[in-house]
């Protein structure tokens, strides 16, 4: 029996968010269902609402950062009771068979993984996020959130969180490397806390001055403003990792010169087409240019503990969902040191 719900959301890519009444699919063997509590502002979700990537369908109710309790569970589900504290990222299926899913990266699920929002899932109904109430999710898709950690700066971390710890990790961040972070928003806070943990030391690559005392209150040892050519010379050949979360288009070049030979630059914000840039600045230092997106559901637990082992968690700003309109504006202008989050009690009841 499907269920009422009601959420914020888009039914256009020119619309603005606002309260949308739609339905829940009843349990299926393997889901949970769960009363959302918070659910994080990421950009991507302007995105998807705007139809920048050509993939959104709509109603669409964004939100892949989510936290809440069971509610109930599929016949066939274990390991999980009502009122769990859980969490739903980016994900909510896959295949669950191909070597990609075996092995622990559903993101690259061959049959394509089923996003949380505005895609038709594997029984053709539309996904919709955690801008909302509740949410029903496979099983396989819901993580648990550890004790310690709050609720609310929990739920960035299911997309801000593992989109910078995975390249971190995979990359063998560990003391005495230096490592670099260009741009300082939810993306790149995150970054900067999660690298001086594994015992860093943590530069912040900015073009706004104004943001030098939130990146060393977020854990940073410097800041470099990228416009100060002097400053950027003087950086060249520094760093064993830098990672770049720019959520646009922006000139590649600049930054990959900071890398010490052998260094690698991970890509995490910017999925528009990027500036050329000169093949000698790699050849010649041995460099790489490198792409990562999201983790996969066992890396994401990972994450989540190793953020309650060592206190780690993002700067939010708790917000009503009638505050929704508001916070797209702010992060349409640009990027901002830390993360929205959506406080779903202030929902009206569906």
């Amino acid at each position: 029996m499907v269920t009422k719900a009601i959420g914020w959301g888009v039914e256009s890519s020119t619309d603005a968010p606002h309260p949308i009444r739609f339905e829940r699919r009843d349990l299926r063997p393997d889901d949970v269902a769960i009363k959302i509590s918070h659910c994080g502002i990421c950009h991507s979700d302007l995105h998807f609402a705007h139809n920048d990537w050509g993939m959104s369908s709509y109603p669409m109710i964004p939100g892949h950062e989510i936290v809440g309790t069971v509610t109930g569970t599929g016949s066939s589900v274990g390991g999980l009771a009502e009122g769990d504290r859980v969490a739903v990222g980016c994900l909510v299926d896959s295949c669950q068979k191909c070597e990609f899913c075996s092995g622990g990266q559903e993101q690259f699920c061959v049959e394509m993984p089923t996003f949380t929002y505005g895609v038709p899932d594997r029984h053709g109904e539309l996904t919709q996020g955690g801008y909302s109430d509740h949410i029903v999710v496979r099983r396989e898709f819901v993580c648990r959130v550890p004790r310690g950690l709050d609720m609310a700066k929990a739920a960035p971390l299911l997309c801000a969180g593992i989109t910078t710890y995975s390249p971190l990790k995979r990359w063998g961040v560990k003391p005495g490397h230096r490592v670099a972070v260009a741009g300082l928003g939810g993306l790149g806070h995150m970054a900067v806390k999660l690298a001086a943990a594994m015992g860093a030391e943590v530069t912040v690559v900015t073009t706004s001055p104004e943001k030098a005392e939130a990146a060393r209150s977020a854990g940073a040892n410097d800041v470099l403003i990228s416009t100060d050519e002097a400053a950027m010379t003087a950086a060249a050949a520094r760093f064993h990792l830098l990672i770049d979360t720019i959520p646009v288009s922006h000139d590649v070049q600049t930054y990959a010169s900071l890398l010490r030979p052998n260094g690698t630059m991970v890509i995490v914000g910017a999925l528009e087409p990027l500036p050329g840039f000169s093949g000698f600045n790699l050849i010649f230092g041995n460099r790489a240019i490198a792409g990562s997106a999201i983790g996969g559901l066992a890396e994401t637990q990972e994450m989540l503990d190793f953020c309650a082992e060592h206190a780690i968690t993002p700067d939010i700003e708790l917000i009503r969902a009638d505050e929704i309109p508001m916070a797209w504006k702010t992060l349409e202008k640009g990027d901002i040191p830390h993360r929205f989050v959506i406080d779903m009690s202030s929902l009206e009841p569906a």
